[in-house]
């Protein structure tokens, strides 16, 4: 079987957000494909599989599956797109989170996907110990996100990922503050699924896009990742919807030696 690893949310290789990429006839178990992706050890490898006029999809971390993934729905569009149907302008996804629709727009891979702004939630001393740095404002939905005052604060944040594991509250962690090159900037957080920072989080900017398109009074911004890997991510608010689009670029291509224990 064929694993592609793609870096998402960037035109270079070493930048941007790996994901790694199985499309397959029929669906593995859960038990093998959450093996795959503990053996992958990225922080999702996604699972594919031709249904008709669309694709199953299902994303798997180390730590679990989870039910919303951004980066490597844009690298199962990018792998379908180059390797398997050459002349494919847009691809539906049926996934946990409903039908999700990508088109290829040139380099550009637009993601539809749901918008979720999150509900205020009040601060506790136990965040901002986790989090080493004070937020302005704090929010929860699937995750817990913080938004702090200034971009220096999300560049150089230095969480305890234990104690961001022991909060009660939320799968993940976001940071986020106003860009000065960029609309609006982020780090992201899952040390509760064995994922420490996620270089570049399509799914938490289901709740970013909402969230600034508001305070900005904007529908259409550039957001930033600034994970030590970086990721640049154009990003439109849309109702309940929010449209996400990226560049990706191939890593590698591999054999996985597992045909026979499916």
């Amino acid at each position: 079987m064929k694993c592609y690893v793609v870096d998402a949310f960037t035109q270079n290789v070493f930048e941007g957000n790996p994901a790694a990429v199985c499309i397959t006839e029929e669906w593995f178990s859960d038990e093998m494909m959450q093996k795959i992706a503990m053996e992958n050890n990225l922080s999702e490898t996604a699972f594919a599989v031709k249904e008709g006029n669309y694709y199953g999809l299902r994303w798997f971390t180390p730590g679990g599956e989870i039910d919303l993934c951004g980066h490597a729905t844009l690298a199962t569009a990018y792998v379908i797109a180059n390797y398997y149907e050459h002349d494919v302008e847009s691809i539906t996804f049926r996934t946990m989170s409903g039908d999700l629709l990508v088109s290829k727009k040139e380099e550009l891979y637009e993601m539809d996907f749901p918008s979720r702004m999150p509900a205020p939630f009040s601060l506790t001393e136990e965040m901002i110990e986790a989090l080493g740095v004070k937020p302005v404002e704090t929010y929860l939905g699937r995750d817990l996100m913080f938004v702090l005052e200034k971009e220096e604060d999300v560049q150089h944040a230095t969480p305890d990922f234990s104690k961001l594991k022991d909060l009660p509250h939320g799968l993940g962690v976001f940071i986020t503050a106003k860009g000065e090159q960029y609309d609006f900037v982020s780090r992201c957080f899952y040390p509760k699924i064995n994922v420490n920072e996620d270089p570049v989080c399509g799914s938490a900017h289901c709740n970013f896009i909402p969230y600034w398109a508001e305070r900005l009074g904007k529908a259409e911004m550039v957001a930033r990742q600034l994970s030590k890997r970086g990721g640049t991510l154009y990003c439109k608010f849309d109702g309940d919807r929010v449209k996400i689009s990226g560049k990706a670029a191939l890593y590698s291509i591999a054999d996985l030696q597992i045909n026979h224990l499916k």
